[in-house]
């Protein structure tokens, strides 16, 4: 027979289940639909570059709804034949880096994903606007503010959508701590701290080369900590300070940095204090501060699991693959007009460049310098 005591903690419970069911579709309903069945348009998308990170995104794009992976572009010829097998894409759907134009006469292809090094991005994007197929292109945007205004105004004109590839914008954790701190549960926040670094291998690798990479480790990962800095507090900033710090002039050659660290000014009067590496271990972390909580991501942006914790507890959130997401909700901005959370759209890829370039002019004069995002 069952006691009361028994009758109310399984009402207590099935209650608790039910409460967080509700709070985990609220936060993270693309993640709980993955079980549903879709039967609505697909992007169908091209991916230039084939080394790592677009391997990455091919694995990830194979359990993606909303969009499919269909054509390729890469200056290897081996590689084309690679993909061709593994992801059964069609000779027809192959390009090189020198007649990937002609995919304007291809009626299979609606997007083209851009993973090739830095300084190639702002050529191929343009190219690809032109010939009226959406851009998707990796961070950093471009070299400098200047090559992204072109790359957005490119694809203005050809009336086509220009995305970059933000995949935190769209992770559980990261949107959890948003949204904490557009409810007000942090109170009023003060104090963003962002921390990105790790000891980089090969010196010959494209990220150390200036002409390539365009910098050094502020380019790769120290975006992170000015894109999440801007995220995490809701605001552009103001004025930045930076210095940097280099130990090893033979492996980071003169226009490649190796650690950076700088200073963010808020209207609100918030601040941020940044590092970027290529030289330091275990660097991965967010902090955030309120007047009455904080929130820590550490992992804050590697590819997860990520991890969360505030003054109340440990953040408990969906784990999913950042790169699935990703495309299924960019899929959901260029065919259905969908506006995400946190933007990521070249306005936005283009401040960070503004802050780059305006961090790079401080390490030079010594001077705080002003933003105007």
């Amino acid at each position: 027979m069952q006691s009361r005591r028994d009758f109310l903690q399984k009402l207590t419970a099935s209650a608790a289940a039910l409460s967080f069911t509700s709070y985990a579709a609220a936060a993270a309903p693309s993640v709980l639909r993955e079980s549903q069945p879709y039967d609505g348009p697909v992007l169908r998308v091209a991916i230039m570059g084939l080394g790592g990170y677009g391997s990455r995104v091919a694995e990830a794009m194979q359990s993606s709804k909303m969009a499919k992976l269909v054509g390729v572009i890469s200056g290897t010829p081996s590689k084309i034949k690679d993909w061709q097998t593994k992801y059964n894409i069609p000779e027809k759907n192959c390009y090189n880096y020198d007649n990937f134009d002609q995919i304007k006469n291809n009626a299979d292809i609606d997007a083209v994903y851009v993973i090739t090094p830095n300084a190639l991005h702002r050529d191929q994007v343009i190219r690809v606007a032109k010939a009226g197929k959406h851009a998707i292109t990796e961070k950093p945007m471009g070299l400098n503010a200047k090559e992204c205004q072109d790359m957005i105004d490119a694809c203005k004109k050809a009336n086509v959508k220009l995305l970059v590839g933000y995949r935190l914008h769209f992770e559980p954790f990261t949107l959890e701590v948003v949204r904490m701190r557009k409810d007000g549960e942090l109170g009023k926040v003060n104090f963003f701290q962002g921390l990105s670094g790790f000891k980089i291998g090969d010196p010959s690798q494209w990220r150390l080369n200036k002409q390539l990479a365009g910098g050094g480790s502020m380019m790769d990962i120290g975006i992170y900590a000015i894109n999440g800095s801007r995220y995490m507090l809701g605001e552009d900033p103001i004025w930045v300070t930076a210095q940097e710090t280099k130990t090893d002039p033979q492996k980071f050659k003169e226009g490649v940095d190796e650690t950076i660290t700088f200073q963010l000014g808020f209207p609100s009067g918030a601040v941020a204090s940044c590092l970027s590496s290529y030289n330091i271990n275990f660097l991965d972390r967010f902090f955030l501060s309120g007047d009455k909580g904080f929130a820590e991501l550490s992992p804050a942006t590697g590819y997860g699991p990520l991890k969360g914790r505030t003054n109340k507890g440990e953040i408990n959130q969906p784990v999913v693959t950042h790169q699935t997401v990703q495309m299924d909700e960019m899929a959901a901005i260029i065919l259905q007009n969908k506006k995400p959370v946190i933007p990521v759209d070249g306005e936005e890829g283009m401040k960070d460049l503004k802050i780059i370039d305006a961090i790079y002019e401080s390490i030079k004069t010594g001077k705080q310098i002003a933003l105007k995002l």
